[in-house]
């Protein structure tokens, strides 16, 4: 299935390569099964990306990426990851958690809240809110969409660039 993303990449310098996009035959109505991209680790977060959107409908408005943090998963390993349902791809990066949920600070995640002022991650699902330049640099405030994260706008949850989840930081620390 042609995108318009796709033609716009290309690009296209003349109505006639479009025109004769266009003019080409149909496709067949089946076609034969492609086996799917990415390792199983991948094809799982994919599973989960997909039914996390259909489960959020129309609350996400761009459906192509979608970012699952993985707090199962030890602080020093990548445990975000960017899923990128368009091209099948998964970029993983390292990424923290709130103080409140880490009291012992020894890199795993015990405890979620939804509470002001516990400085505890929040399990759910969210939106990205608004981006801004703040203390961090860049950084996008998220809105919750679950009963478990819905005080994520009045808690002003963040997701900003942060030293202590860089790898050269973690390689020397931890």
């Amino acid at each position: 299935m042609m995108k318009r993303r796709d033609l716009l990449k290309t690009g296209l310098k003349t109505g006639l390569i479009a025109g004769a996009a266009l003019a080409a035959p149909a496709l067949p109505a089946t076609l034969a099964a492609q086996p799917i991209r990415g390792s199983a680790r991948d094809r799982k977060l994919f599973d989960i990306a997909q039914r996390q959107l259909n489960r959020a409908g129309a609350a996400i408005w761009k459906r192509d990426i979608v970012g699952i943090a993985d707090f199962g998963v030890h602080s020093a390993q990548r445990r975000f990851h960017f899923v990128n349902l368009d091209r099948q791809e998964v970029q993983s990066y390292h990424v923290s958690h709130g103080t409140g949920s880490d009291p012992e600070h020894d890199g795993w995640l015990n405890d979620y809240s939804n509470v002001e002022g516990s400085n505890a991650t929040s399990r759910g699902a969210y939106v990205t809110w608004e981006w801004y330049v703040g203390r961090y640099g860049t950084s996008v405030r998220l809105g919750g969409l679950d009963p478990t994260n819905d005080a994520a706008l009045r808690r002003y949850i963040v997701m900003h660039r942060a030293k202590y989840a860089e790898p050269s930081h973690i390689d020397r620390w931890g």
